[in-house]
Order: C-alpha cells, then sequence, then structure tokens
C-alpha cells in the first residue's frame, strides 16, 4: 500500500486549513493550524510516507515555501500545480474549506 500523502492548505493570516489525502484520494485527516512556523512543522513532522504539497500563492507563498520544502517531497504553489490535481482534490479542499469557515 503506498504511503503518499497529499496535503492541500488553504493559508490565511491567522490560521491554515489542512487537507490530507491518500493516494486513492481518501481525505485521511482535515485539520486547522495555526499560521506559525513551529506549529506547521510539528504537524508535517508527525506525517509519515512521501509528502506532496500544495498552498495557495498569496503573501505567505515564499515563507511557506522556505519552511516546507526541506519536509516534503513535492512542493507547488497553487497556480503551478493546480493543471495536474483532479476534480476530487478541488472537492475536498472546497469541503474543508465550508467547514472550517474559510472562504479566501
Amino acid at each position: 500500500m503506498s504511503q503518499e500523502k497529499y496535503i492541500r492548505m488553504d493559508v490565511h493570516q491567522a490560521t491554515i486549513s489542512v487537507a490530507v489525502m491518500d493516494s486513492g484520494g481518501k481525505l485521511i485527516m482535515e485539520c486547522i493550524l495555526e499560521t506559525k512556523a513551529a506549529t506547521i512543522l510539528e504537524f508535517i513532522k508527525g506525517l509519515r510516507g512521501t509528502l506532496s504539497m500544495t498552498f495557495e500563492e498569496g503573501t505567505c507563498a515564499a515563507w511557506l515555501h522556505d519552511l516546507l520544502k526541506p519536509h516534503v517531497s513535492r512542493l507547488a504553489g497553487l497556480r503551478a500545480y493546480c493543471c495536474r490535481l483532479s476534480a476530487t482534490w478541488f472537492a475536498r479542499c472546497d469541503l474543508v474549506r465550508r467547514r472550517t469557515g474559510h472562504n479566501g
């Protein structure tokens, strides 16, 4: 069984909505993190397997990229990566945004 995980972050100034899916497209985790380096790294270090991550290109994108690059296998801002993501992935991310109240 593949240990690959796909992580989508919806980044806001104070919090980040996170959705984690397995290689089969099943949502295995969703949570809200503080937008703080220590909190984000603690979360990432708790995940096992090969990690692929995407997030929105915005005001925190460069900082987030530099923070996460050493800890994940693949990392991309949303604009550069969106053509490769499935409709299911975006549907899951939209679901997380609706559940957490993040609309940005």
